[in-house]
């Protein structure tokens, strides 16, 4: 029988990360994880292998996309939520210190 992990309240805005991007990873299900991301700095273009959902629990975010008709910036206040399906290029990049909650593919980027 496997362990159980105990019920917890995680109070993402007293997440601090080491250095940019660090997580608390939550939980796995089946192929996907739940991670909460503090940063103070973007992040990197990249395209996921599988969709992503990408959601600001504190601070505000601004998420650059790249389509056909060029680079286009979504501003994330907190309570708002991104979603990239697979093959959507794109960037976050934080106004000051924000967490994010990322559901996505295990291993994904």
């Amino acid at each position: 029988m496997s362990k159980r992990m105990e019920m917890q309240v995680i109070r993402a805005r007293d997440f601090t990360g080491r250095s940019a991007w660090d997580a608390l990873s939550i939980e796995r299900i089946d192929d996907a994880t739940v991670r909460l991301h503090w940063t103070d700095q973007p992040y990197r273009w990249h395209i996921n292998d599988g969709p992503e959902v990408f959601a600001v629990l504190d601070g505000r975010v601004d998420m650059h996309v790249r389509t056909a008709g060029g680079e286009q910036v979504l501003h994330l206040e907190t309570g708002d939520i991104f979603h990239a399906e697979p093959g959507d290029e794109h960037v976050a990049r934080p106004l000051g210190e924000a967490r994010i909650l990322v559901i996505e593919r295990a291993g994904s980027d």
